[in-house]
């Protein structure tokens, strides 16, 4: 920590960026972390490749994020959030390679280690639980804009405190950041109280995509470019869809195959992100790993290009050992 304090400190020009398809501790972090440099009077660029999911643009500073990099743009540091490994940043990390010094923050099992400085913690709840102690390190004083996006990073990792990553700490910070004024009830409200027309006619079609397998311990939902056409949504509208899969009595691992609109190297066919849940009794980052993908044992994914019928018969194979 005190090698990542005193980079931080030196630092003029920081790179920070999160995975594409970002969740909320994907955006919290960033915005949080952005944040406080702020403070410290550091010039910084806050990047992810893909579009913000709607309910997470309520978040202060979210505008600052952009999806683009260019090469020569004088970067002392690169600070990598919440990626098991750089590729996970996807076109923004032929750019952070250039950096001379890499800061991996990081709380899944499945991180490679890369970076020059590494601050990890599988036992964390979320990212946003390391950024909240990076911040506190700094000694910088925690504003009601990084209190909101702090609490948002803890709330949605943990699945609103039910999943199993859920721990002490996440109690503690949470509390904290109420009382640096982050409002518990509007964060909520944002990110699970509104849904668009789009989106619930979005999960409409997804529910009726729902297959079981033959043993009822694998359900699989299917995202396709034409049901997001059909609905007017944009691939962020699927966010949380997979947790419908998820609840089905009996399920033990949950499938959601979302087609991509856009690759790391333009439009593709047949190229599609696997998105995995489990109910605790199996450990689906040993899964992710084995199609070069990762995450967490309960929650992970992997990018795949195959056609759709192949990545359904290699999903629905798994369900013979759950």
């Amino acid at each position: 920590m005190d090698q990542i304090v005193q980079q931080l400190k030196n630092s003029r020009n920081v790179l920070l960026a999160s995975h594409e398809n970002p969740d909320g501790d994907a955006i919290g972090s960033l915005l949080a972390l952005g944040l406080a440099l702020d403070f410290l009077k550091k010039k910084t660029v806050l990047y992810n490749p893909s579009p913000i999911p709607a309910v997470y643009r309520f978040l202060p500073s979210v505008k600052r994020i952009v999806r683009h990099l260019r090469k020569g743009e004088g970067f002392d540091t690169a600070v990598i959030l919440d990626c098991g490994d750089l590729e996970r940043i996807g076109n923004g990390a032929a750019v952070a390679a250039q950096v001379a010094v890499t800061i991996n923050v990081d709380h899944h099992v499945t991180n490679t280690g890369f970076g020059t400085y590494r601050l990890l913690d599988t036992r964390a709840c979320a990212t946003a639980e390391i950024v909240y102690r990076l911040i506190k390190a700094l000694d910088i004083a925690v504003s009601r804009d990084m209190a909101d996006s702090i609490y948002t990073g803890i709330l949605t990792d943990t699945g609103s405190f039910r999943f199993s990553n859920t721990n002490h700490a996440a109690f503690a910070i949470c509390a904290e950041m109420i009382a640096c004024n982050a409002d518990p009830y509007q964060i909520a409200q944002q990110v699970y109280g509104k849904y668009s027309l789009g989106r619930i006619k979005l999960l409409n079609l997804a529910l009726d995509s729902i297959e079981i397998s033959r043993n009822g311990r694998l359900s699989l939902m299917t995202v396709t470019k034409e049901m997001l056409a059909e609905t007017g949504t944009q691939p962020e509208d699927a966010d949380g869809l997979i947790n419908y899969a998820k609840r089905i009595e009996a399920v033990a691992v949950a499938a959601l195959i979302q087609e991509q609109v856009h690759s790391r190297s333009g439009l593709k066919n047949n190229q599609f992100h696997v998105s995995l849940r489990s109910d605790g009794t199996v450990d689906v980052a040993r899964i992710a790993a084995s199609f070069g993908g990762g995450g967490h044992a309960s929650a992970s994914g992997f990018s795949i290009q195959a056609p759709l019928a192949d990545i359904k018969d290699r999903i629905f194979s798994l369900a013979e050992e759950l």
